[in-house]
């Protein structure tokens, strides 16, 4: 098996080839999954999204920060990339602070033009998650860390 760290590129293209992510959180106990749109910050040190502060997502990101987020390329067809990859980011999620929500969330309508008027809507909130580390799997004997601190 090879368990080896990846580079920051790998981890940049994974995250420029997918808009979508698999959000996991917990509350009481129990895991609870999530499809987000993500946009990545700062080198991929930071990852933007956003939610509802009515939703159990919300409850479970204030009374526990800590995340992951799974992205995958299954839908990907690319001549340099034949297999599939999942690239998982570990981190602590915190809701963005009001003095850095614009430029946060401009960062995030940018990439997700779609999204302006729901990042408009009083109920929503701003997450930036503060990634540790990223897995990259591309088979079951294939596992690649970059770990932030590195």
């Amino acid at each position: 098996m090879s368990n080896q760290n990846i580079s920051k590129d790998s981890v940049e293209e994974a995250l420029r080839t997918n808009e979508l992510g698999v959000l996991a959180t917990e509350g009481d106990g129990q895991p609870h999954a999530s499809l987000i749109t993500v946009t990545p910050m700062d080198d991929c040190l930071h990852l933007i999204f956003a939610t509802y502060r009515s939703t159990r997502k919300y409850k479970n990101l204030i009374n526990n920060g800590k995340v992951s987020i799974l992205f995958e390329n299954r839908s990907i067809k690319s001549l340099s990339q034949p297999y599939i990859t999942v690239v998982t980011a570990f981190g602590y999620a915190k809701e963005v602070d009001i003095s850095a929500s614009d430029l946060v969330r401009n960062a995030h309508v940018f990439r997700h033009p779609e999204l302006e008027s729901f990042l408009l809507e009083p109920d929503c909130a701003i997450f930036v998650v503060k990634v540790n580390a990223y897995q990259m799997v591309r088979g079951i004997d294939d596992i690649n860390w970059w770990y932030i601190n590195d």
